[in-house]
């Protein structure tokens, strides 16, 4: 396939590219690659990509990738403010029409594990909003006291009792609507059905491109970055910077982390998810995987190209 194929038939559309992997790995230029190859537009599944302003550790699409290809679900939600999965979904599902629509291809780039499974598989949430007082409050339990709260208003939640994320808001969820939090749960699938295309390496390479990328980040201007967020009024509280980057940042302007020591920290806390996100996405048998050496692009147009049609 070369950049002058055919634009895609309509009936093509049903079906839709969907790129995973760990962080770091190559997946936002693989998406790009695909975009220029498709005729398609990328729709973004990053939690922290929706955040205005805040570029460098969300790793948001360059200026020049942005200038050729065009970008949905990013830079939209204003930083001092919450955004949910929920209205992710909603957002990223009229994207994919508005696409279709003017006949290009949907192409969704995913690094947000929950983000991805709820477009492509229907998983919705209540429309309950964030309690900022009750996160407060939370956020200062250990996981074991997080654990202990959430059982006790649900025990059957149907959430990780490892992650205190995914924790705090499920007993948001509960303390607003009751149990079963199962219950408040609906799916509704997509009219479309999603490629899995999953990106691999082995931890060596993923741990020195990771390292290297958390160099570039804070050469780039990370500090710098944070430190206007927080000037502008951002609370450090902010989900988008309690994420992998911004929370080492920020711990550097307290004095917690040396400049030296600062993209170490990333790093290594970028290493953690990167497994988090392999233990998921491997658990799910409808990827299907692609070494990113040698160059991946061309098997994985052949695969594409053979289950759009």
């Amino acid at each position: 396939m070369a950049g002058a194929d055919p634009a895609l038939p309509p009936k093509l559309l049903k079906s839709i590219p969907v790129i995973v992997g760990p962080t770091g790995i190559g997946k936002s230029q693989l998406a790009f690659d695909l975009a220029l190859r498709l005729d398609g537009e990328i729709v973004v599944a990053d939690s922290r990509q929706v955040y205005q302003r805040l570029d460098i550790a969300t790793n948001k699409p360059s200026h020049e990738h942005r200038e050729r290809v065009r970008y949905h679900m990013i830079d939209f939600v204003d930083p001092a403010q919450s955004f949910n999965v929920a209205e992710y979904v909603q957002g990223a599902r009229a994207a994919i029409d508005d696409i279709s629509s003017r006949g290009r291809q949907p192409i969704v780039e995913g690094g947000t594990m929950l983000y991805v499974d709820a477009l492509c598989d229907g998983f919705s949430l209540t429309g309950i909003p964030p309690n900022a007082e009750l996160r407060a409050e939370l956020e200062a339990n250990t996981v074991e006291a997080l654990r202990e709260r959430l059982l006790a208003l649900d025990p059957d939640p149907g959430v990780d009792l490892n992650n205190p994320v995914r924790m705090i808001r499920a007993v948001e969820i509960l303390e607003a609507a009751g149990p079963p939090l199962r219950a408040l749960r609906t799916r509704t699938p997509p009219d479309w059905q999603a490629i899995r295309i999953g990106l691999a390496a082995s931890l060596d390479v993923i741990d020195d491109r990771l390292a290297e990328r958390s160099r570039r980040q804070v050469e780039r201007g990370l500090v710098e970055e944070t430190r206007a967020a927080l000037e502008a009024g951002v609370p450090s509280t902010a989900p988008v910077l309690t994420g992998i980057g911004y929370a080492e940042a920020l711990a550097h302007l307290r004095g917690g982390l040396t400049r030296d020591e600062l993209p170490i920290a990333m790093a290594r806390s970028n290493r953690r998810y990167a497994r988090r996100q392999l233990r998921w996405w491997r658990q799910d048998d409808r990827v299907r995987w692609f070494s990113i050496e040698p160059d991946p692009l061309p098997g994985i147009l052949t695969y594409v190209s053979e289950h759009l049609e």
